[in-house]
């Protein structure tokens, strides 16, 4: 597994339309094959922050994931939402071996 941890800064103000946008982008990610899950998390004291966990079968299926028709609309529709540019962290899976997500 391939795990990458995407940060997002969200104007206050779009809150709502972020994570209505971004819980479509997800639900659509969730049927691609090379995704094994798609997580959307808030922060609790600062519910400006959020992570998006998106948890890949293999190293090449995040690249397939972003010549998707779904990420290019989810990129367009929130640039503008965001404090500053999102960032990420990629992360292997270590335990259990297979994700434990099948």
């Amino acid at each position: 597994m391939y795990i990458v941890h995407v940060f997002v800064h969200v104007k206050e103000e779009w809150i709502e339309d972020f994570i209505a946008e971004t819980t479509e982008n997800a639900k659509s990610s969730l049927a691609e094959p090379g995704i094994a899950r798609f997580d959307i998390i808030q922060q609790q004291d600062d519910p400006t922050r959020f992570v998006l966990v998106e948890v890949y079968r293999t190293y090449e299926d995040p690249g397939k994931h972003k010549l998707t028709e779904h990420y290019s609309r989810w990129r367009d529709a929130v640039t503008h939402m965001m404090e500053e540019p999102r960032t990420s962290i990629k992360y292997y899976n270590v335990f259990p071996e297979d994700g434990g997500w099948d």
